[in-house]
């Protein structure tokens, strides 16, 4: 493999942390999903669990702010250029001192961990393959301007590979671009950077993506209302991003309790599947986004990321590209939780295609229920969560919503 040279005895420091990212598959496992038999609105979503895939990020900084960021965080790992940066950095926190050396990157027992390659043409990207690879990391450092292509090369070139390829960032939106690289991404970044905004807006990046950890608790709510009630505009949310049957949005006119209300990703004799698209309910409407935050559905735009979260509470992000408002006839559905103590309401388009998703542990097998269809004593899938809100955080003060 071709190794480009760097400064030795260089002041630059490394930060370096790990954490865990959620991907649809990992770079070792090939997940395949058949399409299931759709013969009915009412049906089965599948049970198939995301598949938990862990990134590493090196901070390369000579600010000792932002190394003190990163301790903070949790994040104790660092490389150094020189041994006596290394021990100042030590006096001040807990940490574990790597250390660079040229084109290479050492352990503090003299072990070489890491080589470094400079890639600025197809001729030198050829060179890093996996075949190549003497050590168990590799560090590439993208010139010329291309990033995006020579990052999902790499990505294919190295699939099924123990090695871990890293690509040097200058921004946390570089460290993206390099993590998603054909949707697997790279094994991780080495962020650059000397402001620790950076630092905080990776790290917000990940806890946004962290959807192994944060699965949603849902709960059942029996239907205890059903009223067909005139006009309304209605919010028809188009996402950057496919769903699958039991797969949805939490909206609801109260904060404190959202429902799952599902795509139409379901196929019908009347009208072709839209996997990408909630009708969600009207503008008023509470739905749930990133960050523990809630937004109106009038105030989504195409750019703004919003929370997808199936049956059993598993959430990815999506990007949304497009809400469409239209005056469409209306349902109110009220719930109320099985211990009696809280009622929700919803109110959602008067069609066939719009549905609310019920726990599939049932005898009936249901996944799915379309508003025309649900009555009262019907079981549907809520989230609990304080009611009071400002700008979308929730916050604890007194409220009464009726």
């Amino acid at each position: 493999m071709a190794v480009s040279s760097s400064s030795s005895g260089s002041a630059n420091a490394l930060a370096c942390f790990h954490a865990s990212l959620l991907a649809p598959q990992t770079r070792r496992t090939a997940v395949a999903s058949a399409s299931p038999r759709r013969d009915s609105v009412r049906m089965r979503a599948s049970t198939a669990a995301p598949v938990e895939l862990k990134k590493t990020v090196w901070v390369w900084t000579e600010n000792r702010q932002v190394m003190k960021a990163a301790v903070e965080r949790g994040w104790s790992t660092f490389l150094f250029g020189s041994k006596d940066l290394g021990e100042d950095w030590s006096s001040t926190a807990r940490i574990n001192p790597l250390f660079i050396d040229g084109p290479e990157i050492f352990d503090g027992e003299n072990q070489k961990v890491a080589e470094i390659s400079q890639v600025s043409s197809p001729r030198e990207l050829e060179l890093v393959q996996p075949d190549n690879v003497e050590v168990k990391n590799i560090v590439i450092d993208f010139r010329g301007g291309w990033q995006v292509i020579p990052a999902e090369n790499i990505v294919a070139a190295f699939q099924g590979c123990r090695g871990t390829v890293l690509a040097v960032s200058t921004n946390s939106t570089e460290a993206q671009v390099f993590l998603e690289a054909l949707e697997q991404g790279l094994d991780g970044v080495v962020l650059k950077v000397d402001e620790m905004d950076d630092i905080i807006k990776l790290k917000d990046y990940f806890d946004r993506r962290n959807e192994a950890k944060s699965q949603l608790p849902l709960t059942k709510a029996t239907v205890s209302k059903v009223e067909v009630v005139g006009m309304g505009d209605r919010v028809c949310v188009d996402l950057c991003s496919m769903m699958r049957p039991g797969e949805g949005l939490l909206v609801g006119s109260y904060a404190r309790g959202m429902f799952l209300v599902h795509s139409e990703c379901l196929e019908t004799n009347y009208i072709a599947s839209r996997p990408f698209r909630v009708n969600a309910g009207p503008v008023h409407a509470y739905v749930t986004v990133p960050g523990g935050k809630t937004s109106y559905l009038s105030e989504l735009r195409s750019g703004k990321e919003i929370i997808v979260v199936d049956q059993h509470g598993l959430w990815r992000t999506a990007i949304v590209g497009r809400v469409k408002i239209e005056s469409r006839p209306l349902v109110l559905v009220e719930a109320k939780d099985n211990s009696g103590d809280d009622t929700y309401s919803i109110f959602l388009q008067n069609a066939e295609t719009v549905a609310l998703i019920t726990d599939d542990t049932g005898s009936s097998g249901r996944t799915a229920i379309p508003v025309t269809s649900l009555t009262v004593g019907d079981e549907v899938l809520v989230r609990k969560q304080g009611g009071a809100r400002h700008t979308g955080i929730e916050i604890q003060e007194f409220i009464v919503e009726k």
